[in-house]
C-alpha cells in the first residue's frame, strides 16, 4: 500500500505502474495482479488504506490539541498537514486522471466521499459544534475546501508560510463565526 501511494505521488498515474509498485513493494507484478487485478484496484485500495491510518493519526492528535482560545487554529493547522503529506499528492494525481478516465472515476468517487464524510465528521467534532444547521455545515465545509485548496498550493512548492498566516485569519474568522453559532443552540 505505501509502495503506491510512494509512486503515485512521485511519480504520478501514468509513472505508478504495477511493475513499478510490485519493485517497490519487494513482491512480483504477479503477486500484486493476483490481489490487486488492475492497477485501478490496487491505488484505489491503497488510497483507502492509507487514508484510514490517516484519520486514526488525527483521532490520536486531537486529544493533544489545546483547550485554550488557539484551539480553532491548531485545528485547522492539524488538519492542513492532511493536505501536505505524500497521500494528498498521490489523492490529487488520482483525481486528475480520474477526470479523463470514468473506470478510475466510478472505484474512486465513493472512496473520496467516505473519506470526505469522515474527515467532515472528525472537524465537527474538534470545533465543538453541530452541523445540523446548514450555515454550520457550510462554514466547516468551506474551511476543509480552503485547506485543501492551500493544499493543491502547497504541491508546487512550500507554501508553508503564506499558509499559516491563511490559516491564522481564517481561524479567527471561524471562531467569530462559530461563537455566534454555538449561542444559538
Amino acid at each position: 500500500m505505501e509502495a503506491a501511494i510512494g509512486a503515485l505521488s512521485e511519480l504520478g498515474w501514468a509513472g505508478a505502474t504495477m511493475t513499478v509498485i510490485a519493485e517497490r513493494a519487494g513482491v512480483s507484478r504477479g503477486a500484486c495482479q493476483h490481489h490487486f487485478p488492475t492497477r485501478g484496484d490496487l491505488v484505489a485500495a491503497a488510497v483507502e488504506y492509507v487514508g484510514h491510518q490517516q484519520v486514526e493519526e488525527l483521532g490520536r492528535r486531537a486529544a493533544r490539541l489545546p483547550v485554550d482560545g488557539r484551539r480553532t487554529e491548531s485545528i485547522l493547522n492539524m488538519l492542513a498537514g492532511i493536505y501536505t503529506q505524500p497521500l494528498f499528492a498521490a489523492a490529487a494525481q488520482l483525481w486528475v486522471a480520474a477526470s479523463a478516465d470514468a473506470e478510475l472515476r466510478a472505484q474512486l468517487l465513493p472512496l473520496e466521499a467516505k473519506v470526505g464524510r469522515e474527515v467532515h465528521r472528525l472537524t465537527v467534532t474538534l470545533l465543538g459544534v453541530d452541523d445540523r444547521e446548514p450555515e454550520t455545515r457550510e462554514l466547516v465545509q468551506a474551511t476543509l475546501d480552503l485547506i485543501r485548496g492551500l493544499g493543491l498550493a502547497n504541491l508546487m512548492r512550500d507554501d508553508s508560510a503564506r499558509r499559516k498566516k491563511i490559516l491564522h485569519r481564517w481561524a479567527l474568522t471561524l471562531e467569530d463565526a462559530l461563537r455566534s453559532r454555538r449561542g444559538r443552540d
